[in-house]
């Protein structure tokens, strides 16, 4: 079962952040289908929010056909966003492990280690664009 955390500096609101976590678990094979989602009570006693933040998330969710609720029972994922590329997944995570620990060696603090990842990230995509 998925855990969810949220990061008050990411300047994404919480039910978004919760929604972003299913299709990343979902993306990654983390989550399939039939699975069953945190009930809104636990998220909420795990991250002290307002029960209206989850069910907003979840909401969102089954309107983009990711679960579904069951009264009484709980939310359950309807399909997975898998695809050919998850056997992949394990060595490029190793990968990228080796080179976190590079860049924690040349003394990179977390925050520095992102914003080195995203701005790559992003004009590696807009190299891709042009």
């Amino acid at each position: 079962m998925i855990e969810f955390h949220l990061d008050g500096r990411s300047g994404v609101s919480p039910y978004l952040q919760l929604v972003h976590q299913v299709r990343h678990a979902l993306r990654l094979g983390l989550l399939r289908e039939g699975d069953q989602l945190p009930t809104v009570k636990d998220v909420v006693a795990r991250l002290a929010i307002n029960p209206n933040t989850v069910l907003k998330a979840y909401r969102e969710l089954e309107h983009e056909g990711l679960a579904a609720a069951r009264p009484g029972v709980g939310t359950f994922v309807t399909r997975t966003l898998t695809d050919a590329s998850l056997a992949a997944h394990a060595p490029l995570r190793r990968e990228l492990q080796r080179w976190l620990a590079r860049a924690r060696q040349a003394g990179l603090d977390d925050e520095s280690i992102e914003a080195l990842f995203t701005t790559t990230f992003r004009t590696a995509s807009e190299e891709d664009i042009a």
